[in-house]
């Protein structure tokens, strides 16, 4: 039997339009130009803010932002001031043309340029629109700029994540960002196979602190429904014990004992009796977790990290290195399927993450430099005229 020909990627013959900077909705769009859409980012003359983000990669005297290049693979990039009548006419054509259109202005901003995304939905009834705002359009602070660590801070997440030595710390990614562009595009993808089955696109919205309070999981429901407030626990787990961050003698490394029968696995091998009273059961582990934590590093002082770990996995008890940005991408199970090479037109082969989905019907990864800026203009804009634009 054959081998069926790689398909296409799943978003062919979508047009996006992504008229976002920074990091939200560019990541938000990015992860549709993975699925092979035809991403068009419209920036301002001067470039998406980005682009003058450090750090930067300096190669034979061309420099790029590494913080904008992480955002924009698989795109194409033209430049259009959109207070410039001309500059409006030629999106309301890709808007005419698109099936996707992704905006992160502030709330009203569009309409006062006269490119409302009501009016253009109504030029073409099948586009599907995106807004990403900090705190979302609606309410007392719907006008907000929202900014990550604002968000970290207002959002609950940065007393998520202190402990009560640091007290509240945010999160080293912008995980705000990131998270309203992954609940966008997935909102996005929501609207386009209602599409498929009304023809009709529609309006999808949310915002920095939406994807925040979205993903407070079991820490809203235990405020909401219980009354229990979350407290800074840091690097040690809230619900599950031994569950966290422990010192060995030569480093730290993180254990997860997050079931009865991998305690049971788990004790003996530290040396402790799991049918010990105090300790028999996860709720009790719990509320004396800051004892338990000591006496576990006590009995794991004169070990060495490697050989603690390997007796856990050895167990099936999950445990692990704490591993610095470089280890990660020097570690075999990352370089194997997590990193791929692009040619870059100005600074040759660069080393980037890889989209983190991998299809096992589409051969490759998508793998095209973030686009220089307006480097696509003649190409995007090439039917312009032919096709009724400034008419």
């Amino acid at each position: 039997m054959e081998t069926p020909p790689p398909a296409a990627r799943p978003l062919s013959g979508i047009r996006v339009v992504d008229l976002s900077r920074a990091l939200a909705g560019p990541y938000a769009t990015m992860m549709m130009a993975d699925a092979g859409a035809d991403v068009i980012k419209v920036e301002p003359p001067g470039g998406d803010d980005s682009r003058n983000w450090l750090p930067y990669v300096d190669r034979d005297g061309h420099r790029e932002s590494a913080y904008y290049m992480s955002a924009n693979r698989n795109k194409r990039s033209v430049v259009l001031d959109l207070k410039d009548p001309e500059c409006a006419d030629r999106l309301r054509w890709l808007a005419s043309q698109a099936d996707v259109l992704v905006e992160n202005y502030r709330p009203g901003v569009l309409d006062r340029l006269g490119l409302g995304l009501d009016a253009l939905r109504q030029l073409n009834p099948r586009l599907v629109t995106l807004s990403i705002t900090g705190f979302g359009k609606d309410g007392p602070d719907g006008k907000r700029p929202g900014f990550d660590q604002i968000v970290q801070a207002e959002g609950g997440l940065m007393t998520l994540t202190g402990s009560p030595t640091t007290g509240p710390q945010r999160v080293g990614v912008p995980m705000c960002d990131i998270l309203a562009g992954m609940f966008g595009a997935f909102g996005v993808m929501t609207a386009l196979q209602a599409r498929a089955r009304t023809g009709r696109g529609q309006h999808v919205e949310t915002s920095l602190l939406a994807a925040v309070v979205g993903v407070h999981v079991f820490h809203g429901v235990g405020w909401l429904a219980a009354g229990v407030e979350p407290a800074l626990t840091g690097n040690r787990h809230p619900s599950i014990a031994p569950y966290g961050v422990f010192e060995c003698t030569d480093s730290d490394i993180v254990i997860a004992v997050g079931s009865e029968a991998l305690w049971r696995k788990f004790a003996p091998i530290v040396g402790l009796d799991p049918n010990r009273d105090d300790i028999a059961t996860n709720i009790a582990r719990v509320a004396r977790a800051g004892e338990l934590q000591k006496e576990i590093n006590a009995l794991l002082a004169e070990r060495r990290a490697d050989e603690v770990i390997a007796a856990l996995d050895s167990a099936g008890v999950p445990a692990g290195r704490i591993r610095t940005v470089p280890e990660v991408y020097d570690w075999e199970q990352v370089r194997r399927s997590m990193i791929m090479t692009v040619p870059h037109p100005t600074l040759g082969d660069l080393e980037m993450p890889a989209s983190p989905l991998h299809l096992s019907d589409v051969a490759q990864r998508r793998a095209e430099a973030p686009p220089g800026l307006g480097a696509d203009q003649d190409e995007v804009f090439a039917d312009y005229a032919s096709t009724g634009g400034g008419r």
